[in-house]
């Protein structure tokens, strides 16, 4: 949460002081969107979204609007998550929204509102324990909930007037102005330019003209390329590059009103920008690549390790992005990765469950048709790609790769950090964790013998292969010692495969087909 709402400050140095709140509301939203990372940083960024639609057009705000604009907030975030869990982020959001509706009057001031959504979100992150079973027992609150009483706490601060509290500027990785094509035609065309335009405008829609979104992209990526259609609820925006601007103008007056526009011409561009156009970069060095219409399939994996990067590499994946347990890559880090593949269907592997919605958020975001596979572990990824199958429709791939991940059993190791209690387990610091399809199975002080009980665990009578990735704390001697007595254990139809992944944090990975 904290690096998403970094990506929001970054954006919101630039807007002057005396900007209307609909502009603040509408560069915080945007910016948090995609710069989301983890779960409670793709709903922050839903719960600021509503702010962006409920103070849409106003200059300043009042005690009711804000309570609007945190109620739309919150039922755009409950739609968002598939199976909402009361007990995090979502409760604390909710409830304050609640809470501030009972209390609101028309005398009632902004400040004093504020006040009271930040008192009710306290009280009830002081109650998520209560409604989540894992939580009292870990004798913790919701990590969510705490961030976003934080947010509010801060906010309250700067509306009573008491400025903003000092903290440590945050460390910039990568050109924060690398160049994008909808932000700079011709930076981005080192390579042959194709179609001369680049065209921009804004569609405002008429509904008597029944405006449709993806009829207007379909027909405009038959006149040109790097086509990028964003629906809002009032506006389409339209980006194409095409040798017939006058065409594409002309296909979007069917949908409503043009303004906005602009047309520039790239080839000139290039010529006089080429001693100092710069490839975009995304902060992993991901180029910007155009969809190119003879490549059906890209593949976007997200993984830590060198192995299990090259892992997925050999299997077909066209970009790795760095993350996992601990290490959530964002929204727009994911959205890099994707405009760096150059097909026209991307699918996404997030390989971690709480990396899903943020993968999730690049499909209203990307250029091309973007398919995430809600895979939650490396073994199934890696399972999902083995599955894919050139000669099949998206839908059919897309069938068939959550099958193939569905039947894999994933085990990790790892170590405690801190004496607890979870699940019905004491946990010691430094006893290690094993952990079967994402739950603590049991504690162990025996590496080996960890490893074996937990792969015995997994294997079933149809199981066929057993797959060990050991991580970048084991050594090469010590990872043979523990496949060997794995393979000891087990029956001897069974194939057994040591790989070094290099992982940080789990000491073994484990997949079980």
């Amino acid at each position: 949460m904290s690096m998403s709402s970094s990506a929001a400050k970054r954006e919101l140095k630039r807007v002057p002081d005396n900007a209307p709140v609909s502009q603040v509301a509408d560069v915080c939203a945007s910016a948090l969107l995609r710069g989301a990372r983890g779960n409670s940083g793709v709903i922050l960024s839903l719960l600021f979204r509503g702010f962006s639609r409920g103070l849409k057009g106003q200059t300043e705000a009042n005690a009711e609007q804000l309570v609007s604009a945190l109620e739309k907030g919150v039922e755009s975030a409950y739609k968002a998550v598939m199976k909402p869990t009361e007990g995090t982020i979502l409760t604390v959001a909710r409830l304050a929204a609640e809470d501030a509706r009972a209390a609101l009057t028309p005398e009632t001031t902004p400040q004093e509102i504020w006040h009271v959504i930040l008192d009710a979100a306290q009280q009830a992150l002081d109650q998520t324990p209560e409604l989540l079973p894992v939580l009292k027992k870990a004798n913790v609150v919701d990590a969510g909930g705490q961030g976003l009483v934080v947010i509010f706490a801060g906010m309250a601060q700067v509306f009573d007037g008491k400025g903003i509290l000092p903290v440590q500027e945050e460390q910039t990785y990568g050109n924060s102005d690398s160049i994008h094509p909808d932000r700079n035609a011709a930076g981005e065309y080192i390579r042959e330019i194709t179609f001369t335009y680049c065209t921009e405008f804004l569609v405002v829609k008429e509904e008597e003209k029944q405006p449709n979104p993806d009829v207007l992209r379909a027909y405009l990526e038959t006149i040109g390329d790097c086509v990028v259609v964003v629906d809002d609820d009032e506006i389409i925006k339209c980006h194409v590059h095409t040798d017939h601007p006058g065409q594409a103008l002309e296909a979007a007056l069917g949908h409503g009103h043009l303004t906005n526009l602009k047309i520039e011409n790239m080839r000139e561009q290039y010529e006089a920008q080429r001693a100092s156009v710069v490839e975009p970069q995304s902060n992993e060095g991901f180029a910007y690549a155009p969809v190119d219409p003879s490549r059906t399939y890209g593949f976007v994996a997200v993984a830590a390790g060198e192995g299990v990067k090259k892992l997925f590499m050999d299997l077909g994946a066209d970009n790795v992005v760095s993350g996992g347990q601990t290490m959530n890559p964002s929204t727009d880090d994911i959205l890099s990765a994707v405009h760096a593949t150059p097909a026209k269907n991307v699918f996404v592997l997030p390989n971690n469950k709480n990396i899903i919605m943020a993968a999730e958020q690049v499909t209203k975001l990307a250029d091309r048709n973007v398919i995430v596979l809600q895979t939650r572990t490396i073994p199934q990824g890696l399972a999902a790609m083995i599955s894919f199958d050139q000669d099949l429709t998206p839908a059919e791939n897309q069938i068939n790769m959550q099958k193939a991940y569905d039947r894999v059993g994933t085990g990790q190791v790892t170590f405690a950090a801190r004496d607890s209690d979870y699940d019905g387990h004491k946990i010691k610091e430094g006893e290690l964790l094993a952990l079967e399809n994402g739950k603590l199975a049991f504690t162990e002080r025996d590496l080996t013998k960890a490893v074996v009980r937990l792969t015995r665990s997994l294997v079933h009578r149809d199981s066929s292969f057993v797959t060990l990735l050991y991580g970048e704390e084991i050594s090469e001697e010590l990872a043979q010692t523990v496949c060997d007595a794995v393979t000891a254990k087990l029956p001897d139809n069974l194939e057994v495969a040591l790989i070094n992944g290099g992982q940080p944090v789990y000491y073994f990975v484990i997949s079980v087909e």
